[in-house]
């Protein structure tokens, strides 16, 4: 019966119950898991890139480098504290604080597993739940950026200024897409309940094909696969991670927002942007992957999602995206900041309203006859199509020659250069040539050097 029990899914029922002490590890649990992972994933994606750059990376201090992190660290501590001359003192210090926070506390609607017993308390393996756990979710992640923005314009200095208002742009652009995706994870789940969403995506979905049911994958990242994808471009928009690393934006802006920043300030700032990269891959694993559920074909076995073994698949999901996110740093190019945002609003915008609009006539018609759902369906593909088909595109104006633009150009302007640009030599110029002897030969004694 206990075994049953801790197999089962966790409720909204099952929270709120935890005596003080449990709550309190729960805590501490999931801080310092944020900061185990930030450790971790600092050597790990200089592992990882070093050997995409067929380097060794640290390997040094600790076994295989392990310690080199927690080196940076100390030296980060005893660095000299610069304070510039012109910075707001106290928004200039709470900047990282609130960077750190925000990042952390998503941690805290995560769930980690399903229902275990610690020291004879049944309990669900996570801090707390709320009916709408992943509207948390995002106010942590769009608080975020006020660590950024205020940390840029207390600096008192351009660049982080610049830094920052790049960053207020990029995050709430990609926050409108980041948002329409989770819409859809919504309307198939039924629940803002982010233990609700794991229990949804646990059963398989049943599709009748011919009057056969096919069982297909629960994975909201399979079902819902634009939304997933959406999602994940978002989310590297959102932690200012490479390719669109442009609130930093070293070759532009020196360091972005962390320009005058030094010491402890400067090692927070660093830690927000690790915790929120996991916690990003948390988020993603819990409303697309399953969350702490094993993949097939582990399920078969029957203790595969019961005890504390789904603890282990949950961080595998997570240590598979933090390597998604480290590969695209060590492979792909800084975005141009007007392609970046024209990109999210131009490309993924429009997308992700058409793909909600698709997604909720299929739930609409979920009650209808297979005949004339299919019939339905295949209505709205053609007028879909037809819409790409026939859509006005602008054409490019064909580019003026040469020649063209030197005869449209208005008069009195300054003269030109040659076309072909062969330059006649100056009739005072001489050319004066060494002549060499070859090198085979041996000079003469009269011989001098030219």
């Amino acid at each position: 019966m206990n075994a049953l029990y801790l197999a089962q899914d966790p409720t909204l029922a099952d929270f709120g119950r935890d005596p003080w002490w449990l709550v309190l590890i729960k805590i501490v649990f999931a801080f310092v898991f944020g900061l185990l992972a930030t450790l971790l994933g600092v050597w790990f994606e200089r592992r990882v890139v070093g050997f995409m750059a067929v380097r060794p990376g640290p390997n040094q201090v600790g076994p295989f480098g392990l310690l080199q992190t927690l080196a940076d660290g100390l030296k980060m501590a005893f660095k000299e504290d610069i304070l510039p001359r012109t910075a707001d003192k106290v928004v200039y210090f709470f900047a990282p604080v609130i960077s750190v926070v925000c990042a952390v506390t998503a941690l805290s609607v995560i769930p980690f597993g399903p229902m275990v017993s610690i020291f004879g308390h049944r309990t669900p393996l996570q801090v707390t739940d709320v009916p709408v756990a992943v509207l948390v979710l995002l106010a942590c992640s769009s608080l975020a950026v006020y660590g950024v923005v205020l940390g840029g314009w207390a600096s008192g200095s351009t660049y982080p200024l610049l830094g920052g208002l790049r960053s207020s742009a990029q995050m709430i652009s990609y926050e409108v897409a980041m948002g329409l995706s989770i819409v859809a994870v919504f309307m198939t789940a039924g629940t803002m309940s982010t233990s609700g969403i794991v229990a949804a995506q646990g059963d398989a979905t049943r599709l009748t094909v011919g009057g056969v049911e096919i069982p297909a994958p629960g994975w909201y990242a399979i079902l819902l696969l634009p939304s997933f994808i959406i999602f994940f471009i978002a989310i590297v928009g959102e932690t200012n991670r490479a390719p669109f690393d442009l609130p930093e934006a070293e070759s532009e802006l020196v360091a972005g927002f962390m320009t005058e920043y030094s010491s402890l300030k400067f090692a927070l700032f660093m830690l927000s942007e690790y915790v929120a990269m996991v916690s990003m891959s948390a988020v993603t694993t819990t409303l697309f992957l399953g969350g702490w559920r094993a993949p097939w074909p582990i399920t078969l076995w029957s203790g595969a999602n019961s005890g504390w073994w789904p603890m282990l698949w949950f961080f595998g999901k997570v240590l598979i995206l933090v390597f998604v996110f480290v590969w695209l740093r060590g492979t792909l190019p800084r975005l141009r900041y007007d392609q970046f945002m024209r990109f999210g609003w131009k490309v993924l915008l429009p997308i992700n309203l058409v793909w909600i609009l698709v997604l909720a006539g299929l739930r609409s018609i979920e009650d209808w006859q297979s005949r004339d759902r299919l019939l339905a369906t295949a209505i709205g593909a053609g007028v879909l199509l037809l819409a790409t088909l026939l859509w006005p595109s602008r054409r490019r104006e064909p580019k003026p020659t040469v020649q063209e633009q030197v005869n449209s150009r208005p008069h009195g302007s300054f003269p030109l250069p040659p076309m072909d640009l062969q330059v006649p030599p100056s009739p005072r110029t001489k050319r004066v040539v060494a002549e060499r002897e070859p090198a085979n030969v041996a000079a003469g004694s009269d011989s001098r050097e030219v």
